[in-house]
């Protein structure tokens, strides 16, 4: 099969702004062609693909990024800017995939979904958000009509905010295990992982550490500087280890040295990579049971679930986290989230679009 993949317009590959994106992308690039199949990448001038993923053709695109829906109303207009980057990365790859069986795109906006509608060509979805987006819900049930095939979704929950999709494609995530290292000491700092924007919750995770008179380790892009600066004003100083923006290798040997991840998340996330990045470290996850990490994490096995926004439960389940075996949680990674199951269940998906257009 030769695939045509659409990065997001929302960042360069390897710049964060992506979120999960990034990642996903990377790891479903590394799986499919360990499968065989060709992989051509289309993404935003400066993208970096990873060393792993050297046979895969990338096309860089000029032009201006978009607004991310997360930052936007849930009735808000599409907007497309002038030179939009998005527009060019969509013309670039439907000129390719004139010689290709698929489009596949993993952009969360209007314009992509709009031209399944409007081209030869299957152009597969893989939806990153829950319903964000009131013009886009809309599309994708008028598009859902004709092609039900190209839509697939990470996780039941997230799927489940488009109720009009009777049987949806659940794809999961998948991580190339060789790029993380299991640790096994119970000792270390709290860790917190994400883009620092409202909606991931960090003072939650910044407030059980404070309660436990200890600093926490946060690593992520800092998106929305006042939120950060208002959160450092709301601790005691020091509360917080800004750690940056790190790559996968360096993340995971610092994540690894963690007892736990905390995550905080204010809305549904689609799947919760960080979650399996920490899992596949051996590092043990308390969570929110909001979202895909709800899905993700074994109750008593790999973590904790606490019930939204309840930071006393954050804190109670962090006080007894030695009572999680770090080796189930890397076991749960391999058998349910590596590259190759992701991949495999991507190709399935493909395929039943691929026949909807003979």
């Amino acid at each position: 099969m030769r695939i045509v993949l659409i990065s997001t317009p929302i960042g360069f590959l390897g710049s964060g702004q992506g979120g999960g994106v990034e990642l996903t992308l990377n790891s479903l690039v590394f799986g499919l062609l360990s499968l065989g199949h060709k992989v051509d990448v289309i993404a935003p001038r400066n993208s970096k693909l990873l060393k792993s993923n050297e046979k895969a053709k990338l096309y860089l695109v000029d032009g201006e990024g978009q607004i991310s829906w997360q930052h936007q109303n849930y009735n808000s207009p599409v907007t497309i800017p002038d030179n939009s980057l998005l527009a060019e990365m969509l013309e670039k790859g439907l000129s390719i995939a004139k010689q290709s069986d698929v489009v596949l795109n993993m952009s969360y906006d209007w314009l992509p979904i709009w031209m399944t509608l409007n081209y030869e060509t299957p152009i597969a979805h893989i939806i990153s958000m829950g319903s964000e987006s009131s013009v886009i819900s809309n599309l994708i049930s008028k598009v859902y009509a004709k092609y039900p095939y190209n839509f697939a979704f990470h996780s039941k929950v997230q799927a489940k905010d488009y109720p009009f999709i009777k049987k949806p494609i659940i794809i999961g995530n998948g991580f190339k295990l060789d790029d993380y290292n299991f640790q096994a000491s119970v000792k270390g700092p709290l860790a917190w992982v994400g883009r620092i924007a409202p909606e991931k919750g960090l003072e939650d995770a910044v407030y059980v550490a404070n309660k436990l008179g200890e600093k926490i380790n946060v690593w992520g892009l800092i998106e929305d500087k006042t939120y950060a600066s208002k959160i450092e004003q709301s601790f005691p100083k020091g509360a917080i280890n800004w750690m940056g923006f790190l790559k996968t290798d360096e993340l995971q040997k610092e994540l690894g040295k963690c007892r736990v991840l905390i995550n905080t998340p204010k809305w549904n996330e689609a799947y919760g990579n960080v979650v399996v990045e920490a899992l596949a470290c051996g590092v043990p996850v308390i969570a929110y049971k909001r979202g895909g990490p709800s899905e993700i994490i074994q109750h008593g096995q790999t973590g904790y679930l606490a019930d939204p926004d309840d930071k006393e439960s954050l804190l109670s389940y962090v006080e007894i986290i030695e009572k999680i075996s770090r080796r189930n949680c890397r076991e749960w990674v391999e058998n349910n989230a590596s590259s190759d199951i992701f991949a495999n269940k991507v190709v399935n998906w493909l395929n039943k679009v691929i026949n909807e257009y003979k």
